[in-house]
């Protein structure tokens, strides 16, 4: 992988103090209390590369749930099972410069959703999913994705618990709006697969695995799906902070309010990382100042 061979655990650890240091701007989300509990200090990095070497380092044992990383997945999951005319049918793949709740973007599209990874397009989306309710469709998803990429992911009970105890009163208007304008077959079920794949989670070895699935050819995903996939990552994966990080750092990269981050370097393998710490628009700070770090460094930049 492009340089990979000349990471030092030197300049690991200065990376991570750099994102540490960075991280103090931003802090963990009080939104959901199981949340709420992660330790701002917890870090940690797994590079898996096309060839098999593999980097880690910091606290490699966290599990945190994907929460807003896992839309990555489903999208890709449909493509899979449905095709992209069938799916850009249900979603739109255009960038919002709204918050990802945002009710007003869903109102001023007519209920049809701008994109995959804001909410909107991801409850209709969840909506879309295989399995006769949330709970199956939860586990088949799961199945597939830990099959697909030989992870070890689940879903967390005591978070889905705590998402279910606070459930978000925009996301609640989402689906109303989307179920007023026949957006979703079943508000309800939509709803509840959406938290429950919000709440599958592992390790950043976990989410690095999913992430070479994106970056590496492979026989079980068709490369059309994949590229789709990465440009909307690119595009929409870190919402309305997007366009920024695609000039900063130029890796499709994909976010989550658990503190994950995936970064995708197309053709050779993927970054993972993990920092509760998120600044006010619910990137992880610090996860983000270390691809930033690495790809500057490796000029990983997709874009030459």
């Amino acid at each position: 992988m492009k340089g990979f061979d000349k990471l030092t655990t030197a300049k690991l650890s200065a990376w991570v103090q750099l994102a540490k240091t960075q991280a103090k701007r931003g802090r963990v989300t009080d939104r959901i209390p199981q949340l709420a509990k992660a330790d701002p200090r917890w870090f940690a990095v797994h590079i898996c590369c096309e060839s098999g070497k593999t980097i880690t380092f910091g606290d490699t044992a966290c599990i945190f749930p994907l929460m807003s990383v896992i839309k990555t997945f489903s999208l890709l999951y449909l493509l899979e099972h449905f095709g992209a005319e069938t799916v850009f049918g249900w979603v739109g793949v255009e960038p919002s410069d709204k918050p990802f709740n945002s009710l007003e973007q869903l109102v001023a599209d007519r209920g049809y959703p701008r994109n995959p990874m804001i909410n909107s397009g991801a409850i209709t989306l969840a909506d879309k999913l295989p399995g006769k309710d949330a709970t199956q469709r939860t586990l088949l998803f799961c199945q597939w994705l830990n099959q697909l990429a030989d992870c070890q992911l689940s879903l967390d009970e005591v978070m889905l618990t705590s998402v279910r105890l606070t459930r978000s009163t925009s996301n609640e208007a989402i689906a109303n709006y989307l179920a007023e304008t026949s957006h979703l077959e079943n508000l309800e079920t939509a709803l509840d697969t959406y938290e429950q794949i919000c709440c599958i989670s592992g390790r950043v070895e976990d989410l690095a695995l999913l992430g070479k699935l994106l970056a590496c050819e492979n026989g079980c995903l068709l490369a059309q799906n994949r590229r789709i996939v990465n440009a909307l990552m690119s595009t929409c994966g870190l919402y309305e902070a997007s366009a920024q990080f695609a000039v900063r750092v130029g890796l499709p990269m994909k976010s989550g309010i658990g503190g994950g981050l995936v970064a995708i370097v197309p053709g050779e393998g993927a970054i993972a990382c993990y920092n509760p710490v998120l600044d006010n628009i619910g990137n992880p700070v610090g996860a983000i100042a270390f691809v930033e770090a690495l790809a500057q460094e490796l000029q990983l930049s997709v874009f030459g």
